[in-house]
């Protein structure tokens, strides 16, 4: 069965939704979770745009969010009675931190982590995007379905608002 259970995390509804379906397989099998959160460019955008006038502190600010989604995704677990660990990963270009991992895409530092961790499944929350939306948003979860050493379970969002 499912010992070590890789969860890429956002802190969006979306992820969270793949998060419980991971926390319940990994009680089932009493195996343990592998939280993934990686900043990238979108989150640098974001931050710019929310920190603008601040310069400076917006590199920062991404960094602590990205710290309480790992940390908040983290004691979810832990409530669940479930042994994880995390790791939380810098991508800026063709840069990623902690340098171990020189993928440049963020389904790649994914796939890399899967393999360091030698996890026995990925657990991605997906919006499962259709047609046009999908490929003008492009997809990370088709991404890591195709390329990832291991199976892929993929979350749907519930379609509800």
């Amino acid at each position: 069965m499912y010992q070590r259970i890789l969860v890429p995390v956002d802190g969006s509804p979306v992820s969270n939704r793949g998060l419980e379906e991971a926390i319940q397989l990994a009680k089932l099998a009493q195996g343990r979770l592998l939280l993934v959160h990686v900043i990238d460019e979108l989150s640098l955008a974001l931050a710019m745009d929310a920190q603008s006038g601040r310069a400076g502190s917006y590199l920062q600010s991404v960094r602590d969010d990205g710290a309480r989604v790992l940390e908040d995704a983290k004691r979810s677990v832990q409530a669940a009675g479930v042994e994880v660990e995390t790791a939380l990963h810098e991508r800026y270009g063709a840069t990623v931190y902690p340098a171990v991992i020189t993928e440049s895409s963020v389904d790649e530092i994914v796939i890399a982590e899967a393999k360091r961790l030698k996890a026995d499944l990925i657990v991605i929350g997906t919006h499962g995007r259709r047609g046009v939306s999908r490929l003008m948003m492009g997809s990370s979860a088709e991404r890591i379905l195709r390329s990832a050493p291991v199976p892929v379970l993929l979350v749907r969002a519930s379609d509800k608002p």
